[in-house]
């Protein structure tokens, strides 16, 4: 019977240390052993960095290439075009469009465009460079310069060879 007895006894025992753990394992009371969370180390963030540069760099590709090529519509024809438009005012502006064969002068205000005039389309006229009008137009204004440089110091103008 000593041998029986061994025997219970361990088995009460260890039915204890089990509901004991179990009890520990249910309580919220009881810590439990945390691990420690992994820390955040350069490479992650400079992964995370690049990333973010890599999505604005592409947001801003695609805002400069709306810009550059222009938004078309899908399916959508060139049954309308815009030839000329010209600032009039701050909020004002004077547009041609070609509509088929026939061109309207639209004026065009906030919230308003009215019909000015309309003409057969005409071909145009070949414009010149920018770079030729904006040369021109800074000798223009380097001349003006000059002559309020001579004017303000008294000097006479000297006569070009």
């Amino acid at each position: 019977m000593n041998l029986f007895a061994r025997r219970l006894r361990q088995a009460a025992a260890s039915i204890a240390a089990a509901a004991c753990l179990a009890a520990r394992a249910a309580l919220p009371t009881v810590p439990s052993p945390v691990e420690a969370a992994p820390a955040v180390g350069a490479s992650s963030l400079l992964q995370a960095g690049f990333g973010m540069f890599a999505v604005l760099g592409l947001i801003f590709l695609c805002a400069w290439a709306a810009r550059r090529f222009g938004l078309q519509r899908l399916g959508g024809g060139q049954s309308v075009k815009v030839v000329s438009s010209t600032m009039v005012g701050q909020r004002e502006r004077v547009v041609v469009v070609e509509v088929g064969g026939t061109w309207l002068v639209l004026g065009v205000a906030a919230g308003r465009v009215n019909a000015l005039h309309s003409l057969p389309a005409q071909a145009l006229p070949a414009a010149p460079p920018a770079s030729a009008m904006l040369d021109a137009r800074l000798a223009g204004a380097a001349g003006l310069f000059a002559q309020k440089l001579r004017d303000s110091l008294g000097l006479a103008q000297r006569p070009h060879p």
